[in-house]
């Protein structure tokens, strides 16, 4: 079937994006749902801070690729096998699904799959199988999901069947910003009642992050961000205190406050000085749950003495250690119940025109999640 669809053929290009448009939209083939695959149309697909990352070329992707990892729809077709799911369900689109057997799976961390995540590296779906092609050539898939798309063929690992009460612009965000930023407080860190927690990075897996830590009874609740126009919606989930990232006086307003520096820091930016920020604020004992990618080849650098003297921890969080068919499960009741609103994260809604303008936006700090609709008229 015929499918417009976002293809970047070539990482790197150079900011404003709506000048070098790495994001070209096209009309490609998509093949239909063999075994144990499912055909989905996109109603909802969430541009991230990860696509991001992709389009400036800090972490390396087979080319041509059809892009976008997050996203939200309704199964239309399934093919021999699939007893999971069936024509009309509703679902969330999700890169941390697992094979079940490899070592990380039945240690309880699916996200970290290995051969996930040897297909993601190739671009082809977890079956090994690539379903995209223009003019005769191949596509390959962006995480197994590809939802900058009107329609997705995948496998049933990667499809969470949620409520349908739950407006699929809203889901869209469950499958990468919710694990992720939820995850990194409820799987990770699981900070106490009465502890402070802090936030670098207030986008959608930074609010997510907050909104979990109000959820959990953090005493304080710290954002930290470069763009200070982020700072009403982040109070208004759950922050106690805002500071600019930019702030001379950062390190020490965050230490006088909570008498000594905080318990747990949850970093989602990636940046050297993010994370240089956030050695300087928790507490001894403390803990840095990292949550953002930096380059692939960017190396860090801490104070040994120091993190040994002081017993302080610093861990790395994918996909927020989630098990996405549970942890989906989860936040879907918060959502439901009002406890995690997650529905105000929501930016704009756009179409495939805006998609390169949309990553201008993203990249200079302006937006939350904006919400790509493929299939809007």
């Amino acid at each position: 079937m015929k499918v417009k669809a976002a293809v970047m053929y070539e990482q790197g290009l150079p900011a404003p994006y709506v000048d070098s448009t790495p994001l070209v939209i096209e009309s490609i083939e998509l093949e239909g749902p063999q075994d144990d695959e499912v055909l989905v149309e996109v109603v909802a697909a969430g541009l991230c801070h990860s696509d991001l990352s992709q389009v400036a070329g800090l972490r390396k992707r087979r080319l041509p690729v059809v892009c976008g990892h997050e996203g939200a729809g309704i199964v239309r077709d399934v093919g021999k096998g699939v007893k999971t799911l069936k024509s009309g369900d509703h679902v969330v689109m999700t890169v941390a699904s697992g094979c079940g057997h490899c070592r990380p799976c039945l240690s309880g961390k699916p996200a970290l799959c290995d051969a996930m995540g040897a297909s993601r590296s190739q671009g082809l779906l977890p079956n090994g199988r690539t379903k995209l092609s223009l003019n005769g050539n191949p596509l390959y898939h962006y995480s197994g999901i590809s939802s900058f798309a009107e329609y997705s063929v995948t496998v049933p690992g990667a499809l969470i069947k949620i409520d349908p009460s739950i407006p699929l612009d809203v889901a869209a965000m469950f499958g990468c910003a919710v694990l992720t930023g939820a995850g990194s407080v409820f799987n990770a860190a699981k900070p106490r009642p009465g502890q402070h927690v802090a936030v670098i990075g207030l986008g959608g897996v930074g609010l997510n992050a907050v909104m979990a830590a109000k959820i959990v009874g953090a005493s304080t609740i710290i954002g930290i961000d470069i763009n200070e126009g982020k700072f009403p919606i982040a109070t208004e989930l759950g922050c106690t205190h805002t500071f600019s990232a930019l702030d001379d006086n950062l390190v020490e307003k965050i230490r006088d406050l909570t008498q000594g520096g905080v318990d747990y820091v949850i970093e989602v930016s990636g940046a050297r000085p993010a994370m240089k920020t956030a050695h300087a604020i928790v507490c001894k004992g403390g803990e840095i749950v990292c949550v953002g990618l930096g380059a692939s080849e960017d190396m860090y650098e801490y104070a040994h003495a120091t993190l040994v003297g002081q017993g302080r921890k610093v861990s790395g969080c994918f996909m927020g250690d989630c098990h996405a068919e549970r942890d989906i499960e989860t936040y879907s009741r918060l959502f439901l119940n009002g406890q995690m609103p997650i529905d105000k994260l929501k930016s704009d809604q756009i179409s495939f025109e805006q998609l390169n303008l949309s990553l201008d936006q993203l990249h200079r700090g302006e937006v939350v999640r904006q919400i790509l609709m493929p299939n809007a008229r």
